[in-house]
């Protein structure tokens, strides 16, 4: 039996990268995947995927900066799959690699669209659904950018920590409907270690690190931002 066996899950921005990794996952583990992204094409190649392995998936085209899509599209996957157990905000967009000084407000606007407001979205949209369900599992990618400062990407750096607060503040919001947020924050440093230890995991580090908080597995965890960075944020 797989670990998220009978869930329903929706998962954006999983047409590539990470949340694709995560979606073939969660589909592997018994989870009804809503598989939902700008990219249509792609969407489509990895519900195919899926299913030709024997998962179940449906794809919903998705722009997380409108809100009317984020509630419709929720809406329709639990309509389609009977309920939503699961939540991941993995959608995002890295932005310009600019210092404050330099930034535009359309470049910061742009990327907070996405990166923060499609969080909020989405969430405001899945909770009242899993306020009906009696719980739930949001999970949110963050990055290490969300924990840490340093010289590059100035707006992503300060999105990702909005995104690591939103998910403190509703876990603490919401676990009494016993809702439970964390987030992930995978790292960009691409060292040997951390290479070697990618190699031996074909969905990724990252998409493990969200089975587990997606989970029942992680029942009494919540309000956790979690690194999977090698030990790159311990230093």
């Amino acid at each position: 039996m797989g670990r998220l066996e009978n869930k329903n899950a929706l998962i954006t921005g999983a047409a590539m990268g990470m949340g694709r990794a995560t979606a073939e996952l969660f589909a592997a583990e018994g989870a009804r995947v809503a598989v939902t992204d700008l990219d249509e094409a792609r969407g489509r190649e990895v519900v195919a995927g899926i299913r030709e392995a024997g998962g179940t998936a449906e794809f919903w085209n998705l722009n997380v900066a409108r809100e009317a899509e984020a509630k419709s599209v929720t809406d329709a996957v639990v309509a389609e799959f009977g309920g939503l157990d699961i939540l991941v905000n993995c959608a995002g967009v890295i932005g310009v690699d600019k210092p404050t000084h330099e930034l535009t407000e359309a470049e910061w606007d742009a990327l907070f669209a996405v990166d923060v407001k499609g969080v909020f979205f989405c969430t405001k949209h899945a909770v009242p659904h899993m306020m009906e369900r009696g719980g739930g599992s949001i999970v949110n990618y963050s990055s290490i950018y969300g924990l840490i400062g340093n010289d590059e990407f100035t707006a992503y750096h300060v999105a990702k920590g909005a995104v690591s607060m939103q998910t403190k503040q509703d876990a603490a919001t919401y676990g009494k409907y016993n809702i439970r947020v964390n987030s992930v924050h995978p790292s960009t440093v691409l060292t040997p270690l951390v290479e070697g230890i990618a190699a031996d995991f074909p969905g990724g580090l990252p998409a493990y690190g969200v089975l587990y908080l997606a989970s029942d597995e992680a029942d009494w965890v919540t309000g956790v931002n979690l690194p999977i960075d090698g030990g790159y944020t311990a230093r």
